[in-house]
Protein backbone atom coordinates (compact mmCIF):
# COMPACT_ATOMS: atom_id res chain seq x y z
CA UNK A 1 0.00 0.00 0.00
CA UNK A 2 2.79 2.37 0.51
CA UNK A 3 4.40 1.64 -2.26
CA UNK A 4 1.29 2.63 -4.31
CA UNK A 5 1.11 5.85 -2.52
CA UNK A 6 4.60 6.93 -3.25
CA UNK A 7 3.98 5.69 -6.69
CA UNK A 8 0.98 8.11 -7.19
CA UNK A 9 2.51 10.94 -5.09
CA UNK A 10 5.13 10.65 -7.96
CA UNK A 11 3.14 10.90 -10.63
CA UNK A 12 1.20 13.61 -9.33
CA UNK A 13 4.72 15.45 -9.25
CA UNK A 14 4.17 15.12 -13.24
CA UNK A 15 1.11 16.92 -13.13
CA UNK A 16 1.28 19.93 -10.81
CA UNK A 17 5.02 20.45 -12.43
CA UNK A 18 3.35 20.59 -15.66
CA UNK A 19 0.43 22.82 -14.72
CA UNK A 20 2.38 25.15 -13.00
CA UNK A 21 4.29 25.46 -16.22
CA UNK A 22 0.96 26.12 -17.99
CA UNK A 23 0.20 28.82 -14.93
CA UNK A 24 3.21 31.02 -16.60
CA UNK A 25 4.81 32.65 -13.00
CA UNK A 26 1.51 31.98 -11.36
CA UNK A 27 -0.62 34.26 -13.54
CA UNK A 28 -3.07 31.83 -14.61
CA UNK A 29 -5.78 31.16 -12.32
CA UNK A 30 -7.11 27.44 -13.45
CA UNK A 31 -3.46 26.30 -13.91
CA UNK A 32 -2.01 27.92 -10.54
CA UNK A 33 -5.00 26.43 -8.67
CA UNK A 34 -4.47 23.03 -10.16
CA UNK A 35 -0.71 23.00 -9.82
CA UNK A 36 -0.53 23.82 -6.23
CA UNK A 37 -3.87 21.74 -5.18
CA UNK A 38 -2.04 18.88 -6.91
CA UNK A 39 1.17 19.44 -5.42
CA UNK A 40 -0.16 19.45 -1.95
CA UNK A 41 -2.08 15.97 -2.03
CA UNK A 42 1.16 14.71 -3.91
CA UNK A 43 2.94 16.15 0.03
CA UNK A 44 0.11 13.93 1.67
CA UNK A 45 0.80 10.87 -0.46
CA UNK A 46 4.31 11.40 0.64
CA UNK A 47 3.59 11.50 3.96
CA UNK A 48 1.42 8.75 4.29
CA UNK A 49 3.47 6.83 2.49
CA UNK A 50 6.58 7.61 4.88
CA UNK A 51 4.62 5.97 7.85
CA UNK A 52 5.99 3.05 6.49
CA UNK A 53 8.99 3.35 4.01
CA UNK A 54 12.17 4.79 5.29
CA UNK A 55 12.22 8.48 4.45
CA UNK A 56 16.17 8.76 2.13
CA UNK A 57 14.58 5.70 -0.05
CA UNK A 58 10.94 6.82 -0.11
CA UNK A 59 11.97 10.95 -0.87
CA UNK A 60 14.51 10.06 -3.62
CA UNK A 61 11.77 7.83 -5.47
CA UNK A 62 9.31 10.32 -4.80
CA UNK A 63 11.80 13.00 -7.14
CA UNK A 64 13.13 10.53 -9.56
CA UNK A 65 9.79 9.97 -10.61
CA UNK A 66 8.78 13.09 -10.71
CA UNK A 67 11.94 14.73 -12.21
CA UNK A 68 12.20 11.52 -15.27
CA UNK A 69 8.26 12.07 -15.94
CA UNK A 70 8.90 15.97 -16.19
CA UNK A 71 11.59 15.58 -18.63
CA UNK A 72 9.74 12.86 -20.94
CA UNK A 73 6.21 14.87 -20.27
CA UNK A 74 8.85 18.23 -21.43
CA UNK A 75 9.90 16.25 -24.60
CA UNK A 76 6.70 14.74 -25.68
CA UNK A 77 4.20 17.52 -24.96
CA UNK A 78 6.29 20.87 -24.87
CA UNK A 79 8.24 19.85 -27.27
CA UNK A 80 11.83 20.65 -25.65
CA UNK A 81 15.12 18.89 -26.82
CA UNK A 82 16.29 15.76 -25.63
CA UNK A 83 19.84 15.19 -26.45
CA UNK A 84 21.28 12.16 -26.14
CA UNK A 85 23.35 12.73 -22.75
CA UNK A 86 19.81 14.06 -21.42
CA UNK A 87 18.67 10.87 -22.17
CA UNK A 88 21.54 9.02 -20.54
CA UNK A 89 20.77 10.59 -17.18
CA UNK A 90 17.65 10.05 -17.55
CA UNK A 91 17.99 6.73 -18.01
CA UNK A 92 20.06 6.40 -15.16
CA UNK A 93 17.70 8.17 -13.19
CA UNK A 94 15.04 5.19 -14.05
CA UNK A 95 17.64 3.11 -12.91
CA UNK A 96 18.33 4.13 -9.64
CA UNK A 97 14.44 4.67 -8.56
CA UNK A 98 13.89 0.80 -9.76
CA UNK A 99 17.19 -0.05 -7.85
CA UNK A 100 15.98 2.23 -4.48
CA UNK A 101 12.69 0.09 -5.03
CA UNK A 102 14.25 -3.57 -5.46
CA UNK A 103 16.78 -3.22 -2.62
CA UNK A 104 13.74 -1.92 -0.29
CA UNK A 105 11.17 -4.75 -0.85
Amino acid sequence: MAWGLLVLAGMLEIVWAMALKQADGLTRFWPSLIGISVAMLSLVLLALALKHLPVGTAYAIWVGIGVFGVAVFGTLVLGEQMSSAKLLFLGLIGIGVAGLRIIES
